[in-house]
């Protein structure tokens, strides 16, 4: 079967990360580093990708990072990623990251980003990859929302190059 025949449901490439914010994770203040979580949601990304794409991944771009509260030392990083869209060679997946207080359980959504994964086949060149299939109505949201978000990343790709994409 060819990849463009092919449609994955996107519960099957779904991932969590949970790792503990320890003292060299952190800045004066005592919480995470934003560079850490950047990396840490590379890598859930990832995962997400990988899975979909059954290749190697390459991040493309970051998009839309934001952090809204901090995660203290001491406390669990939760990261979630879910596939939200595929474009033939690339793909966008959502990722959401948590604090989890360890004594009380309590979690508290603390960054969101949206990143784009260019799927590679064993000689770094670009391979088609099956397409996503959401099925509740949040998947189908951030499906739509994906292409909106493709569509406004290709018309600024376009007009900082001025040519085509």
């Amino acid at each position: 079967m060819d990849a463009s025949d092919a449609i994955k449901p996107v519960r099957a490439s779904q991932s969590e990360m949970t790792e503990v914010v320890l003292p060299n994770d952190a800045n004066p203040l005592g919480n995470i580093l934003g560079g850490k979580v950047m990396h840490l949601m590379d890598i859930c990304g990832a995962i997400a990708a990988h899975r979909h794409s059954s290749s190697y991944v390459v991040t493309a771009s970051f998009d839309y990072v934001e952090f809204l509260s901090p995660v203290r030392v001491g406390d669990l990083v939760v990261l979630k990623s879910s596939v939200n869209r595929v474009f033939r060679t690339s793909l966008e997946v959502g990722v959401k990251v948590f604090s989890e207080n360890i004594l009380t359980g309590a979690r508290r959504h603390t960054s969101s980003a949206y990143i784009t994964f260019v799927a590679l086949d064993e000689y770094g060149r670009r391979k088609e990859i099956p397409a996503v299939q959401p099925e509740t109505e949040e998947e189908h949201r951030r499906f739509r929302e994906a292409g909106a978000r493709r569509e406004h990343r290709l018309f600024q790709r376009q007009r900082k190059h001025g040519s085509p994409v």
